[in-house]
């Protein structure tokens, strides 16, 4: 009974905070969020590539790493995982607009109540760190 009250509450709180109107983004606080997810993204593709690019020839030539190219091979061709993959691909398609409508609203609530207090900060460290991150994690190839 009690976890069924909590359940309960639970749900109608998140309806409670779903359904209150958040404020609007600026446009610009918008672009300049995406063209940093933008570019974070290009840091983790390259990185990833750097590191199959110089683990790959060192796992050709060793038992161990052509045993787990099989491995993965057989995943692959699995029925049970194109399946697992199709059902969670239409997930994300279906949970996209979701999510694009709670980006949008944590970016209102933060454009209207943090910053005004915090944006020129989190602007200058971002600035700060994009010389290191260039250094360190370069977002182009």
């Amino acid at each position: 009974m009690k976890l069924t009250f909590a359940l309960i509450l639970a749900l109608q709180v998140s309806v409670c905070v779903y359904a209150q109107q958040w404020p609007e983004p600026d446009k610009e606080l918008v672009e300049k969020y995406e063209g940093l997810k933008a570019v974070f993204f290009k840091r983790l593709v390259n990185a990833w590539e750097k590191v199959k690019t110089s683990t790959q020839p060192m796992l050709e030539g060793s038992p161990t790493g052509g045993r787990a190219k099989e491995i993965f091979e057989e995943i692959k061709q699995s029925p049970r995982v194109e399946s697992a993959v199709k059902i969670i691909g239409g997930l994300a398609g279906e949970l996209q607009p979701v999510v694009d409508r709670a980006r949008l609203a944590l970016l209102g609530a933060y454009g209207h109540y943090l910053r005004p207090y915090v944006g020129e900060h989190l602007d200058k460290a971002i600035t700060n760190i994009k010389p290191v991150l260039d250094t360190v994690l370069p977002h182009e190839g």
